[in-house]
């Protein structure tokens, strides 16, 4: 009797789980369907589509912004990798106790506050041209992409300190007892204890600063860098036609969408330990 009743609760939570997607999956496509004959019975819609749209342009252009878009790509690598390394050593300098370490804490924090103040694309005017005009040596001091490549870096990494700084601040201070309790020092305690749970804790929030920061690479344009967004802004300038922003949106969406993915994906890996941990 136990069994059958089992089986009955099981038939009615599968149908229960079944019916949902249906009313899913059909309001969903409903949605879309009158979504669609809205747009595309528009009065202005041919004007959009042949503007926005056009299959010429599509394919004239697809490679090159292609081609360019690889930048932007490279350019988010590279400050990626910069950004993890300064960002936890000022999270770190940030947490360091004692008076003795004011002054650096003081220094981290002036750091955070001011880099987090100033919007990304007037850092990169302010580096774009600013620093050449000091007529320094160096040919990277006058290359705007390694220019504008370091204003994301030095934005970026305020945040992504801040975030660091979260994950430091949300191990349980027993953790730091027990290991100062079994003979190791301050840093031993940081190195080995603290940061490698508070990283774990901060991936999901990571991957969302460095899915904006792909999107802020586009920004290099105003310096003349050509990018995915450049490259598709002079081919609109060229041909009149606004489908070349179409491609770059396409790529940009594209590349951050599996980030986004994977951001879903380790959050919801993570609240299932903290429901398992806490049966």
């Amino acid at each position: 009797m136990t069994d059958e009743r089992g089986a009955g609760r099981g038939s009615l939570i599968l149908g229960g789980a079944g019916r949902n997607v249906t009313v899913a999956t059909v309001s969903t496509v409903v949605f879309f369907t009158v979504l669609v004959l809205v747009i595309v019975n528009a009065p202005g819609w041919p004007k959009v589509k042949s503007t926005f749209f056009n299959a010429d342009e599509f394919r004239t252009w697809f490679w090159p912004v292609l081609h360019a878009f690889t930048l932007n790509i490279k350019i988010a690598i590279v400050a990626e990798l910069f950004i993890l390394v300064l960002a936890l050593g000022l999270a770190i300098v940030r947490s360091l106790q004692g008076p003795v370490f004011f002054p650096l804490r003081l220094m981290a924090i002036m750091y955070t506050d001011v880099f987090r103040g100033i919007p990304t694309i007037m850092l990169v005017y302010l580096l774009g041209f600013g620093v050449p005009a000091l007529q320094l040596q160096g040919s990277a001091l006058r290359n705007p992409t390694y220019l504008a490549a370091v204003a994301l870096v030095l934005i970026y990494t305020a945040y992504v300190s801040e975030v660091y700084r979260a994950g430091i601040l949300s191990v349980h201070p027993s953790q730091d007892a027990a290991a100062r309790s079994l003979g190791l020092t301050r840093w031993q305690t940081t190195k080995t204890v603290i940061i490698p749970q508070a990283v774990r804790r901060v991936v999901p929030p990571l991957l969302n600063d460095f899915i904006g920061l792909q999107k802020d690479t586009a920004l290099i344009s105003v310096l003349g860098v050509v990018e995915g967004l450049q490259r598709a802004n002079l081919a609109s300038a060229s041909d009149f036609n606004y489908t070349p922003y179409v491609i770059a949106g396409l790529f940009f969406v594209l590349i951050t969408i599996p980030q986004a993915r994977l951001t879903d994906w380790l959050i919801e890996r993570d609240r299932r330990r903290q429901f398992a941990s806490a049966r």
